[in-house]
């Protein structure tokens, strides 16, 4: 577990900073400013309040060695957030966020040492809590979308799903039944859904050991169930599609996961897959879902009588 903001309170000695963030407080950040919220991505100070104290606290304020940061925390997660919003080239970062190598290595750094997901998953905590449910899911929804690769992508990750004709990588992911993320995997779009799918539940029902049941479509039947119910003990139910519908039609469950890939294609970066690395692929969708939770967090919720 990290360490996060909220335990760096004590010791803070300035209170009439324009930014509190630590880089600010008790790094360099003073030396390039403050910058100005112009982007419909930038966070706003209610969001900011929310993220503030989930944000990992830096190894060289716990005297873990390095030099103090020189650019402001809550400026270079506003730059990843227009990034993956706006689908821009990393060196495109606009000139009034910090330099994009600085972006990039904090990126890679989240990334790396999971430091991304664990901030995701105490986002979505607060959204269950907020929306009145249990902070651990007790059901989920599994699906797979595939995407086309970028030129980037070598040979080795990517492959052709016949199915979907779609030559590039395939995202494997479990959702919750309010749609936020539990879990992604991405793999070469010729990766069987089932076979992608073991390892996947895996990882959700070590991390969250209250799911007892996931809804899945007709691609995840066979001993998929079985291995499912005797090994993770997760009931793995199949909502399969009748043969008399016919065009579209709303399947119950399922649905939950196709609007979560909706909201995937709204960020410009995820319409294709435009990273070199799977690990990479799969912070694109954690810092997509980041911002979705943050405004629903700071929405105004409506007065009860």
């Amino acid at each position: 577990m990290s360490y996060f903001y909220g335990i760096a309170e004590a010791g803070s000695t300035s209170a009439t900073l324009a930014c509190d963030c630590l880089a600010h407080r008790f790094g360099n950040a003073d030396d390039h400013g403050v910058r100005e919220c112009r982007y419909p991505t930038d966070m706003s100070d209610a969001e900011w309040a929310v993220v503030r104290p989930l944000l990992p606290v830096p190894g060289w304020l716990r005297g873990r060695g390095g030099q103090p940061e020189a650019y402001c925390h809550r400026a270079i997660l506003d730059a990843i957030r227009y990034l993956v919003d706006n689908g821009t080239k990393w060196r495109a970062i606009p000139v009034d966020f910090p330099p994009w190598d600085r972006v990039y290595a904090f990126f890679r750094r989240w990334r790396d040492h999971g430091l991304v997901e664990e901030f995701h998953d105490r986002l979505c905590r607060q959204v269950r809590e907020q929306a009145g449910r249990d902070p651990e899911p007790s059901a989920g929804v599994i699906d797979s979308q595939s995407v086309k690769a970028d030129a980037v992508v070598d040979s080795e990750s990517r492959g052709f799903d016949g199915g979907k004709l779609i030559n590039g990588r395939k995202r494997h992911v479990v959702v919750d039944t309010l749609g936020l993320l539990l879990a992604v995997m991405v793999t070469a779009a010729d990766v069987g859904d089932r076979a992608a799918a073991q390892v996947l539940l895996g990882r959700v029902a070590a991390a969250h050991h209250r799911l007892a049941l996931v809804w899945a479509d007709g691609g995840y039947t066979g001993s998929l169930v079985e291995y499912s119910l005797a090994v993770l003990a997760v009931v793995l139910a199949i909502v399969k599609r009748s043969d008399d519908m016919r065009g579209f039609v709303v399947l119950p469950k399922r649905w939950i996961v196709e609007r979560f890939f909706a909201h995937l294609m709204r960020s410009r970066r995820l319409v294709r897959d435009f990273e070199r690395s799977a690990s990479s692929a799969e912070a694109m969708v954690y810092w997509s879902m980041t911002q979705l939770m943050t405004r629903r967090l700071a929405r105004p919720r409506p007065s009860r009588a």
